[in-house]
């Protein structure tokens, strides 16, 4: 008898369909470093394909660190936060976050994906609502459903919408809103001021995942709240370190009492392995790096504004971002498979996202800056990027006007 399982994998072929065309773009090995170049094939390619903002994932002081750390404490920690695996530098690492992000207390977990399943499947219960925006994060996504919550949507960033969907929901029950700081494909920055109005109407309390904000916006990249003044109005500050923060794991902070909560709640930290002794040692550097050298979020914005106006000088159209994540939208995923291809085989690394991440007609390039990127580098990737796209017939570049 045919097992059902293998049949309906065997039914997948989108994977197979681009590799016969040979444009599959993912999975793609690196030989070196996370840093603006890199090598593929042994060959020099220009990388703006990365989260690392600040670009400090190859930086001396946070590598020396890391070793440190693991001369000290080993490699793991062989348990969970909430048995055997809280070393004192969780400890130390928890106090600098709650202390950066301005709240009272702050929990590590070993990803910023598992951050967002453990709180939001567990701070609000059967008959409460999580209202999330339509762009969040899959992260955030999957948390709500493992939630026995009810969950809404509203349009992105519509605070219209938003206040139409609290309207009809019971007075008495506890909604819980959960957006994006910045969006991670669009790269625009969440409407904080009018979501806190709305939310203050109707008595809900509010969430913001800070993954791609940390290191990029807010005073010395302390993330969307900082950013707009609302830190005591928002109450919860999720972040990640695999970006500005050079590093892997997440973390949450909120009040003593939520905090507290959620150590002793939270599936996907009270059965996780903790953070590697490494990566906690890692993140205390580049906050030290952070908080020492505001020139760095500078290069970062003086990068960004750069490239931007380069690329809107060339007529592409880069939507409504407003952040380090310029999508170059293509809007059309066959040719964005092709013009990542070509652009690699030119030396530029950049990432595609087509449906059903977007729909086909929003498909787009994920070009991201560092701050480490040299205005050269970038000079050198416009270029490579207006060639390529004008060959494959890219027809969505705006006309210059």
């Amino acid at each position: 008898m045919v097992k059902k399982l293998n049949e309906r994998i065997a039914q997948f072929q989108d994977a197979n369909n681009v590799r016969e065309m040979g444009l599959y773009p993912y999975f793609r090995p690196i030989e070196s470093a996370q840093d603006t170049e890199v090598k593929i094939g042994n060959k020099r390619v220009l990388m703006f394909g990365s989260n690392s903002y600040l670009g400090l994932t190859n930086h001396p002081k946070i590598k020396e660190a890391s070793k440190k750390a693991i001369d000290k404490y080993g490699t793991g920690c062989a348990g969970s936060r909430f048995l055997n695996g809280t070393l004192d530098i969780h400890i130390e690492l928890e106090r600098r976050l709650s202390k950066f992000v301005g709240k009272e207390a702050a929990v590590l977990f070993s990803t910023g994906f598992q951050v967002n399943l453990g709180v939001l499947s567990s701070l609000t219960g059967r008959n409460d609502y999580l209202i999330l925006d339509e762009y969040d994060h899959a992260s955030l996504i999957d948390g709500s459903r493992l939630s026995f919550s009810k969950v809404i949507k509203f349009a992105h960033n519509n605070m219209e919408d938003l206040r139409r969907k609290l309207s009809i929901l019971p007075e008495e029950a506890a909604k819980l809103i959960a957006v994006d700081g910045i969006f991670s494909m669009e790269g625009d920055i969440v409407k904080l001021p009018e979501l806190v109005k709305v939310a203050d109407e109707f008595g809900a309390n509010i969430m913001v995942d800070d993954a791609h904000s940390l290191g990029v916006i807010g005073k010395n990249g302390a993330g969307a709240a900082s950013h707009f003044g609302l830190t005591q109005d928002v109450d919860l500050i999720m972040g990640t370190f695999s970006k500005s923060l050079a590093s892997l794991g997440g973390f949450i902070a909120s009040d003593a009492a939520t905090i507290d909560y959620l150590k002793h709640k939270a599936r996907s930290l009270i059965f996780s392995a903790s953070m590697t002794p490494g990566s906690v040692a890692s993140v205390i550097a580049a906050l030290d790096i952070i908080e020492s050298e505001p020139e760095l979020i500078e290069k970062l914005w003086a990068n960004t504004h750069y490239a931007t106006k380069l690329l809107l000088e060339e007529g592409f159209d880069l939507g409504h971002t407003e952040s380090p994540i310029l999508p170059i939208y293509i809007r059309d995923n066959l040719k964005t498979f092709q013009v990542t291809k070509y652009l690699q085989d030119e030396g530029i690394f950049v990432n595609p996202v087509v449906s059903p991440a977007v729909p086909a007609e929003s498909s787009l390039l994920r070009f991201s800056l560092m701050a480490s990127h040299t205005f050269a580098q970038i000079e050198e990737a416009v270029e490579k990027i207006t060639k390529v796209c004008k060959e494959v017939g890219v027809t969505s570049i705006k006309e210059r006007i």
